[in-house]
């Protein structure tokens, strides 16, 4: 959300993928808790939220990590072409698409955190 290498808001980064925590699992995670605790566990909503969760967080950890590895090596590869090349000039690809296991976990204790505040709170 906040970039503190560069001292300054970037509100694109709200939306964005990659990063710590993740966010994506955070929402998803606080979604299914909160069916869970409000609807119980035997809740045909909560086995489709546990579902969903479980999905965002194998396809952050999977597909989007690895297409964004993939990305970072074709960005390295470009920047080493010559000038005259004709994709020297291309745009960088997007390399932070994915998570990290360890950035998944801790958006999953985040949303858990704030799923159970909201619980409490209401």
């Amino acid at each position: 959300m906040c970039r503190f290498k560069e001292k300054r808001w970037d509100s694109k980064r709200m939306l964005a993928s990659g990063g710590m925590p993740s966010s994506h699992t955070a929402t998803v995670t606080a979604l299914a808790i909160a069916i869970g605790l409000q609807e119980g566990s035997g809740a045909p909503t909560f086995a489709i939220a546990l579902v969903l969760a479980c999905v965002v967080m194998y396809d952050a950890t999977g597909v989007r990590l690895h297409a964004g590895r993939q990305a970072e090596l074709l960005n390295q590869i470009v920047c080493e072409l010559p000038p005259e090349h004709p994709v020297s000039n291309f745009r960088p690809l997007r390399d932070s698409l994915g998570h990290t296991p360890l950035q998944v976990a801790a958006g999953a204790v985040l949303g858990s955190i704030v799923a159970f505040f909201m619980r409490s709170s209401s």
